[in-house]
């Protein structure tokens, strides 16, 4: 059965990888990487360190940024390392596996479309993946049931939280991050934070707010001008 949705869930991702990701990055197809995450120098394993749970969490770090560059074989291999997981927030919150294995398939659509927008800086893969799953789930239960929202969304999902050195080592970066996302106007810092954590495209944020579209990609470019200058300061 799993094997089943693996495959159902790839093959979909597949009809649906041309969309555009929110933060636009032009790539084109004869730039997309099709070899295996230890085949890129920017990602070999020779520059993991740390701890065991402190490897993990960099490896699916990794996997996940090389997704973003278009690799197919890196986002197979993210599928078989978190599609359990994601399966188990769906399921925990739809209690029901047949729209859970919809809503993930949805959710990895989404991870392809979005991985470009990955920033370790900003969270762990394991989280940015958790937050799509949860907030896919939950728009789920919107359209189909009258369950209180508030509730599941508050339920703790067992997430693989980095060590207290990892977060040590990263918390100065996140508080700088933290820092400039503040410096941003109230409604450009909200944009920001929407389509990272959830991976909305540029339509579904621009329809989100009632705007134009065109409107949607100039705030978000610019707003990512204004955090790239605070972060050089």
């Amino acid at each position: 059965m799993r094997w089943q949705l693996a495959q159902k869930t790839l093959v979909s991702c597949s009809h649906r990888m041309a969309a555009t990701p929110a933060f636009e990055i032009r790539r084109s197809r004869s730039r997309r990487s099709t070899t295996s995450m230890s085949d890129n120098p920017a990602i070999d394993g020779a520059h993991l360190t740390g701890d065991p749970e402190s490897r993990r969490r960099d490896e699916l770090n990794l996997l996940l940024l090389d997704v973003g560059t278009g690799n197919r074989v890196a986002f197979a291999a993210l599928y078989r390392r978190t599609s359990a997981k994601l399966f188990g927030v769906c399921m925990k919150m739809l209690r029901d596996r047949g729209e859970a294995e919809e809503v993930l398939q949805e959710v990895y659509v989404a991870v392809w479309r979005q991985a470009v927008t990955f920033d370790p800086k900003l969270a762990s893969a394991i989280t940015w993946l958790v937050a799509i799953a949860r907030n896919r789930t939950i728009d789920r239960l919107r359209r189909h049931r009258e369950e209180p929202l508030d509730e599941l969304a508050e339920e703790e999902i067992v997430d693989e939280s980095p060590s207290p050195a990892a977060i040590a080592e990263h918390s100065e970066e996140r508080r700088r991050l933290e820092h400039c996302l503040e410096e941003l106007p109230a409604r450009q810092g909200s944009i920001v934070r929407e389509a990272f954590f959830t991976g909305a495209t540029y339509a579904e944020l621009a329809e989100h707010l009632s705007v134009p579209l065109g409107t949607m990609k100039s705030w978000i470019r610019r707003s990512l001008l204004q955090l790239k200058a605070c972060l050089e300061q």
